[in-house]
């Protein structure tokens, strides 16, 4: 089984965010794999990385970083492959790894997804390999008309929640 995706994180300090990926893909049947790559730390493990993964197979990034969060960016000056990126909050409430990785200069795009939204950056990477894949796409298909029926069962108990003034 090789890899379609890749979840690269700064840290394994990162891993309680980006697991959240893992979940998702394990419940898709994706294969994925996982590694620590340091854009600071280990620059030449980043670029090998970089420039192998389109012929490894992988078809999407998925990279984690808090703090500076250069990571995704510097993997995506790297490959032709689409990169998403997670900003793990860190430090300032995580609002700096989301400007540093959404401020990506023309021609270096790294789509951006919400801080530690791990799962939403998963859920992005599915969409972008479904087209094409029936099989996938049902898959998708059904989590997402799944997760309108949790609404739909939540209102269901909020309304056996009672108030003097509740109208419903």
């Amino acid at each position: 089984m090789k890899p379609v995706v890749s979840i690269i994180m700064g840290s394994t300090s990162d891993l309680k965010v980006m697991e959240k990926a893992a979940r998702f893909f394990e419940e898709m049947s994706i294969p994925f794999e996982m590694n620590a790559l340091s854009a600071h730390r280990t620059p030449e493990e980043v670029e090998k990385f970089a420039k192998s993964a389109r012929q490894r197979g992988v078809k999407v990034i998925i990279a984690g970083a808090g703090m500076a969060a250069h990571l995704p960016g510097v993997i995506a000056a790297m490959t032709t492959l689409p990169v998403i990126g997670v900003p793990i909050n860190a430090t300032l409430d995580g609002m700096d790894a989301l400007l540093a990785i959404v401020q990506m200069p023309p021609g270096i795009p790294v789509a951006t997804v919400g801080i530690n939204g791990a799962l939403n950056a998963a859920i992005l990477a599915t969409q972008m390999m479904a087209p094409g894949e029936d099989v996938l796409m049902e898959k998708l298909t059904q989590y997402k008309e799944n997760l309108k029926e949790k609404i739909v069962k939540a209102n269901e108990e909020l309304s056996r929640v009672k108030y003097n003034f509740k109208t419903n």
